[in-house]
């Protein structure tokens, strides 16, 4: 019955959201105030019944009813309850519930929070939210039910995917897809300024908190999934430049070039076009990753399906959504303000070189993905793109962006000095060359790369700090009165210097691990000693153990140096009777300056083990910043959404009626 239940609130969230795309939409267009504030109950209502429906599958995962289809496919009575549970969206029927869930909640907040936004414009942003609604509700029930059953049911599952058995699972796609999906409320914004015409960047005021969210979310899915690769799959790395890895970064890209370009407009009422567009295009982007991982035009560790007629769907959604928008944008885009001018030395045109390099940076990443897919659809080859393409593409490119993120925030809005610009930066560079010389005279024959990059990276930490220092006057007035001022700074400001910091550290993470890690892979019997890293490495014992769906082996590794006990690990294997499938668990010392990393690996025919043992320097910084990145986001989210509440408690224009001028500007601020 729960199934039941299930399908018919889905059939019933189905035709509200086509009642939401077409009844506010007419509703504007004819000044109905009646029909356009029905959009909020119709986005609210739409929210209840998908979250009735996946609270439906939800139950049928942790009830273990294996009449249903998708439950008997991915999962197991043995299993432990968080997986039972986070089973639920680690499959593709499910996963696509819990994307139009968040796309639902996305829509919902509008119509709750969003009541200070003119009535019009909310209207059409809600009538485009139920539009998307509409394509992926009607995606899920042609090709994707969750509720299909099976008769007869069989007696036991075939459990879930042994490299989704992890606490991940339960946190990296719920933010992944809060961050794709969020990013239709941008996509919806832009669509109803373009159908409105509006000449002014009040929009853009409006979308920024769904923005911000909506980033800030895709931050963390994003740095979340990096850290369970590298804790999960053994192979002592956190990003692999696989294609679906691809798939979320390049909304990322599109995503915080929308961001910077966002603050722009709605400072400076300039770039209002390119804002719409890259609303437009960051949305089309997310929908591109979707098609990647459903679609079967690839084989990864992540991808869900491999069904033509799923894609098919999807990408038909793909060419409706965008291409409609991009229609769209031509024919209306010239109604778009074109804001004030300003001169390339200064803080817009440092924004604009900001967004240049992102679209570049996507630009790169687009072809090392899609490229090999082109050449075989076309000649049937196969080719690869590995690190070696964006080591040489990506990289110059991220380090000329971080080049201009430094003197951006310490430039003047519309004109800027040179001379002035050049001692702003001084504190900064000096930094960044302080550190360059250091790392040169001591990375042991590295070169002047790694140098260059830890010296970039001190240049983007110290330049971000300086932020607080300029705007809080720091030994310039007394103390007290710099604390003050710190105090009274706008949260968005504190946001730009933690992502901007979060970023530098980040890089810094990156350079250490990747430039002076070192590796080893040994064959040890018990009581064997190696010597690793400047460490004596004993393997002391491997044990069997039972887990509560799985049989271990468990080594315990012992390292010392010098004679003196450092520390000791204890990597795993784990087999899964169900899925006759073995997975690493691999053991980790996490220190500020590295990590220290054990993976137990088969056993050979002489009785001894393979042991794989990495020692990666400032390996945490790269969590550590990708954390700060997110904190920033949540700090700038913050202070945009206090003044929307400010806004919405602000006194009206008028009141609501069914005259045509008051609904125009009854909800004005």
């Amino acid at each position: 019955m729960t199934a039941e239940i299930g399908r018919f609130a889905l059939m019933l969230a189905l035709m509200i959201s086509a009642a939401q795309a077409i009844l506010p939409m007419l509703g504007a267009h004819r000044r109905d105030a009646r029909l356009m504030v029905f959009a909020d109950s119709a986005a609210v209502a739409q929210f209840a019944f998908i979250a009735l429906a996946f609270a439906c599958l939800v139950r049928s995962f942790l009830a273990s009813d294996f009449s249903l289809e998708v439950v008997a496919a991915n999962s197991h009575t043995a299993k432990p309850f968080i997986y039972k549970f986070s089973g639920t969206w680690g499959n593709h029927e499910g996963s696509m519930m819990l994307w139009v869930l968040i796309l639902s909640l996305f829509g919902a907040t509008v119509g709750v929070f969003g009541r200070a936004i003119p009535l019009t414009l909310r209207a059409r942003v809600l009538s485009i939210q139920g539009l998307t609604g509409l394509g992926f509700l009607a995606f899920i029930i042609a090709t994707s039910d969750p509720f299909a059953r099976l008769f007869p049911a069989p007696p036991q599952g075939a459990g879930l995917n042994p490299l989704l058995q992890d606490p991940g699972l339960a946190s990296h796609p719920p933010f992944l897809y809060l961050g794709y999906v969020g990013f239709s409320t941008a996509f919806s914004f832009a669509i109803a300024a373009l159908i409105e015409g509006r000449s002014d960047a009040l929009w853009v005021r409006y979308a920024r908190p769904w923005i911000l969210a909506a980033w800030t979310c895709l931050t963390i899915g994003i740095t979340l999934g990096s850290l369970w690769a590298y804790c999960v799959l053994g192979w002592g790395g956190w990003w692999f430049w696989d294609p679906v890895e691809n798939a979320s970064l390049m909304p990322w890209l599109f995503g915080t070039a929308l961001v910077h370009c966002a603050l722009i407009a709605e400072r400076r009422q300039t770039l209002v076009k390119w804002t719409a567009l890259l609303g437009i295009l960051t949305f089309s982007m997310s929908l591109i990753g979707t098609f990647v991982v459903r679609s079967g035009v690839l084989t990864s560790v992540h991808a869900f399906a491999v069904d033509p007629g799923r894609g098919s769907f999807i990408l038909a959604l793909i060419v409706g959504f965008t291409g409609g928008g991009l229609i769209l944008f031509g024919l209306r885009s010239h109604r778009l303000g074109e804001g004030a001018p300003f001169a390339l030395l200064s803080r817009e045109g440092s924004l604009v070189f900001n967004n240049f390099m992102l679209i570049t940076l996507l630009a790169t990443v687009f072809l090392g993905t899609f490229y090999p897919l082109a050449i075989d659809l076309l000649t049937h080859d196969k080719i690869s793109v590995g690190p070696a393409y964006y080591n040489v593409t990506f990289m110059p490119l991220a380090a000329l962006l971080m080049l201009g993120m430094v003197a951006g925030p310490l430039l003047k809005w519309r004109e800027d000095s040179g001379r002035e610009v050049l001692r702003r930066i001084t504190p900064a560079a000096a930094a960044g060359g302080a550190v360059f010389i250091v790392v040169l005279a001591f990375n042991l024959g590295k070169g002047p790369w790694p140098a260059a990059g830890l010296g970039l990276a001190a240049w983007l930490i110290a330049g971000s700090l300086q932020i607080v220092t300029r705007r809080t006057r720091f030994r310039q007035v007394p103390l007290e009165q710099s604390l003050r001022m710190a105090l009274a700074m706008p949260k968005s400001t504190y946001g730009v210097v933690a992502a901007h910091l979060g970023l530098g550290v980040l890089m810094a993470g990156v350079i250490g691990a990747s430039t002076w890690k070192q590796e080893a892979t040994f064959a040890m019997a018990p009581g064997e000693a190696k010597a690793f890293a400047g460490r004596q490495v004993r393997l002391l014992t491997v044990e069997p153990g039972r887990g509560p769906n799985f049989e271990i082996e468990r080594a315990v590794l012992e390292f010392s140096r010098d004679g003196r006990p450092e520390t000791v690990l204890s990597p795993e294997r784990r087999f899964y009777p169900e899925r006759q499938s073995t997975t690493t668990k691999a053991a980790i010392r996490t220190g500020a300056l590295g990590n220290l990393y054990a993976a137990l690996g088969d056993q050979g025919d002489d009785g001894r083990f393979t042991v794989r043992l990495y020692d990666h320097p400032l390996a945490p910084w790269i969590w550590f910043g990708g954390a700060l990145m997110a904190i920033g986001g949540v700090l700038a989210f913050s202070g945009e959404w206090s003044l929307l509440a400010i806004r919405r408690r602000a006194p009206r224009v008028a009141p609501v009626t069914n005259a045509p001028a008051a609904a125009s500007q009854g909800a004005a601020p």
